[in-house]
């Protein structure tokens, strides 16, 4: 890779990760070619970008913006996985890989303007996703009309019912 391919690839990713709701960094060392393959066939379902790129690039696409922090933690055979819509699933999967395979470590993370722990990164892979979180508040939003629905209705079938007994001589 020549000097400006490799600038042309910082600049793509340095605007991935200006755009990135989350980042996670992990490490990963013996992973066979078909494990990297199922872990970024995972991560794009879930709508992440799997990154594997040299360490020197990614500090320099990193350098000067608010993911800065994340140079300490780029040592070794590290991955990123930048999620641009749900600050949550980039966390999940990888937590999730990671727990069933002991190749990948989840080594830190970006949320929100600040930089994360391996433990605050396992942390917010055990939140519920964007969408399980809108689903429930449309549920609590929901629950109070559709009793109030039931009860409105209920005294008009109450005066059905006792017309319809009289009717019948009950």
């Amino acid at each position: 890779m020549n000097r400006s391919e490799k600038e042309e690839l910082v600049s793509q990713v340095r605007e991935k990760l200006a755009n990135a709701v989350s980042v996670v960094v992990t490490r990963q060392s013996g992973l066979t070619v078909s494990e990297v393959s199922e872990l970024r066939r995972q991560m794009r379902e879930a709508g992440v970008e799997f990154k594997v790129l040299k360490n020197t690039l990614a500090r320099i696409a990193v350098q000067g913006t608010s993911l800065e922090g994340l140079s300490d933690m780029l040592e070794g055979p590290t991955a990123l996985a930048i999620s641009q819509n749900d600050p949550v699933s980039a966390a999940k999967v990888a937590a999730k890989f990671a727990n069933s395979n002991n190749k990948l470590q989840l080594v830190g993370g970006y949320l929100d303007g600040q930089i994360l722990n391996e433990q605050a990164v396992d942390a917010l892979a055990k939140l519920p996703s964007l969408d399980e979180l809108r689903s429930k508040i449309i549920a609590i939003i929901n629950t109070p009309a559709t009793r109030l629905a039931v009860l409105a209705k209920e005294p008009a079938s109450l005066v059905a019912r006792v017309i319809a007994a009289r009717g019948r001589g009950e």
